[in-house]
């Protein structure tokens, strides 16, 4: 390659246009496509899109939806928590009879079923609409074609329907907000007898009927978004694209891909078994269950089951939501300290080792459930063995930006803020892997603060990156940088005021999941606590007002992208045209020439994937 590659004809470096001509593969997608009405009115441009580049933005528009649902529940309940005593009577409009209100002095209270119905659609929005279809189904689509030079994905029209499956599932669970009886409040992890037993809680009925139904759903969007991608990198790759050239967002979604196709059919054989409980009178779940001192027929079943097939889904799940964001944030990173990124091979086997690891660790979630000391202690050491290429990652993502000429944007700082979250939310999860301290941690605000910290607010902050780096490739436009400062800032701070505290609180043994603790002579001595971090919490919601008012406004008012490749990137999505067409490139296809992150070497910034080989050079990509 390197030989073809020093032709004495060979177009300037800079000049991509000649330069894909030159070197460019050409796959004939235009003659094939010559009067193709894909795009010929508002609906299939819009609506029933099959671009990749469309549907990554309804992910994400959806996802954005979905997280401000999600932040105004913990708004409210955070609310409860903090200031127990004042009155919620201001919320009656929003929640009607869930504030009920007392006659006599006009106070209203927050309805305690409610409050666990909002605690459990919290966890349930943010973990799957937001940080699994909102992270993944957006970069996924977006990235995929353009940096392994594809048209588009292997199956636009399945492309396209696992969007709609996750549209559908969102209406599913948006219409059980409005039942009579109010929606699914066991949590959303939905263990068995709360989940299993229509009659066991006003929640239990309707409510977790349509959030099964809508969790189905979801599953087969994943499951439909997950063979498109994994088909899309094994075999659209464009000439000269070999697995060791591809950039690291891309196999982190591949592995991300191929962990939702393993487990997320797992969770849903739990979910068809819980249906058969709720309607069929089986006992997969149930067993010797007593209601108001009666004694139902349920016998035989074990509600560990249910966790077994849950968690067997739910730390893969945790990997499902960071991988995305640790490849994004590889990217960034590199980019913006305008260096390689450091150790790539070491990056990709990370990546791998933890995809593996991740389905061997399940049951450190079922340490108080009575799972024998001796499987307990196989599950520990592999929980602590998954912390190594963990810290491999952090390792090398410090090592990237030490000494790199970094330029201090919006997505770099997120990028910076995503590994100071990772750091400081994965080490207190080497506490919670060992079995006997999280005897004692389980259930309490430990737990809370470290999954908040480690899965929450860090995969937020690599989508934030992500979001503010690709935003002129998703919209032709730039977001505003001073309004990004703001948010970065307001938001890692807030966080931390958060989270942090809530740390405190668990070791002091303050239980999760209560209503309130003013009642308990233990606990009240925590109200001032409690009082910060609500307090904090509301102004981590108003300075997400903020990123929504930049992000909309950007789109039509923001600066325009004038320049194809305005971070002198190396990937190949910043080959294309300023305004991408479907096809993505005009014409030829680029053939890859080297790997992605030829950063400050042989004199130059940086070196496209797309410029060939100088004689003698050696490509790190093999």
């Amino acid at each position: 390659m390197a030989t073809a590659a020093n032709k004495s004809t060979a177009p300037a470096p800079h000049d991509v246009d000649l330069l894909i001509e030159e070197y460019g593969y050409d796959d004939h997608f235009h003659e094939h496509h010559e009067g193709d009405k894909y795009q010929s009115n508002f609906f299939t441009t819009y609506i029933f899109s099959q671009d990749h580049k469309m549907i990554a933005r309804q992910f994400l528009i959806t996802g954005m939806f979905w997280a401000v649902i999600g932040g105004l529940m913990s708004l409210v309940f955070r609310l409860q928590l903090g200031f127990p005593e004042e009155s919620l009577a201001w919320l009656r409009p929003l929640l009607g009879k869930w504030i009920t209100i007392n006659a006599e002095t006009g106070v209203g209270t927050l309805a305690p079923e409610f409050y666990y119905a909002l605690v459990t659609m919290h966890g349930t929005i943010i973990v799957f609409f937001v940080l699994t279809a909102g992270l993944s189904g957006t970069f996924s689509n977006l990235l995929i074609p353009l940096m392994v030079g594809a048209r588009d994905m292997a199956s636009p029209f399945l492309n396209m329907l696992s969007y709609w499956f996750f549209f559908l599932a969102g209406v599913v669970m948006f219409f059980s907000l409005f039942l009579n009886t109010g929606p699914f409040a066991g949590g959303w992890t939905a263990y068995p007898p709360l989940s299993a037993l229509p009659q066991a809680s006003s929640g239990s009925a309707g409510g977790m009927t349509l959030w099964l139904i809508s969790l189905t759903f979801f599953v087969v969007s994943v499951l439909l978004g997950g063979i498109n991608y994994i088909t899309t990198i094994l075999n659209l790759r464009t000439k000269g694209m070999n697995m060791w050239r591809l950039p690291l967002p891309i196999w982190a979604f591949f592995v991300t891909a191929v962990l939702g196709l393993l487990s997320f059919p797992v969770l849903v054989s739990g979910f068809f078994l819980l249906i058969f409980d709720r309607t069929l009178g089986t006992s997969f779940f149930l067993n010797e269950i007593f209601i108001g001192g009666q004694a139902l027929d349920y016998v035989g079943g074990s509600p560990i089951l249910y966790q077994h097939l849950f968690w067997f889904l739910g730390h893969p799940e945790v990997y499902i939501i960071i991988l995305p964001a640790m490849g994004i944030v590889s990217e960034v990173l590199s980019v913006h300290s305008r260096k390689p990124i450091f150790g790539y091979k070491a990056m990709v086997y990370s990546i791998l080792a933890i995809g593996f690891l991740s389905f061997i660790v399940w049951a450190h979630h079922m340490f108080m459930s009575g799972v024998n000391p001796f499987i307990s202690n196989f599950f520990v050491v592999f929980t602590l063995i998954i912390a190594v290429p963990s810290a491999v990652k952090v390792f090398n993502w410090i090592t990237t930006i030490y000494g790199g000429n970094i330029r201090y944007t919006s997505a770099a700082l997120f990028g910076v803020g995503f590994v100071s979250m990772f750091i400081s939310g994965g080490l207190t999860g080497i506490f919670l892997g060992n079995s006997a301290i999280d005897i004692q941690m389980h259930d309490t605000y430990f737990v809370v603060a470290h999954f908040h910290i480690v899965m929450g607010v860090a995969a937020f902050f690599g989508m934030f990156a992500g979001v503010y780096h690709w935003f002129p490739k998703m919209f032709g436009r730039f977001m505003n940088e001073t309004l990004g400062k703001i948010h970065f800032w307001g938001t890692l701070i807030g966080a931390y005021a958060i989270f942090w505290p809530m740390h405190y609180l668990g070791m002091a043994g303050v239980p999760r999941r209560y209503y309130r603790f003013d009642n308990f002579d233990t606990f009240s001595h925590f109200s001032a606590m409690n009082q910060f971090i609500t307090i904090a919490a509301v102004l981590v919601f108003a300075v997400q007002v903020v990123f929504i008012v930049n992000f909309f406004r950007s789109i039509w008012f923001g600066r325009k992208m004038t320049t194809r490749n305005p971070y002198g990137a190396n990937t190949l999505e910043w080959t294309t045209p300023v305004d991408v067409p479907h096809g993505n490139w005009p014409g030829k296809i680029p053939t890859v020439q080297r790997w992605a992150y030829d950063y400050a070497k042989a004199g130059e910034e940086n070196i496209s994937q797309i410029i060939p080989l100088a004689e003698g050079e050696h490509d790190q990509g093999h």
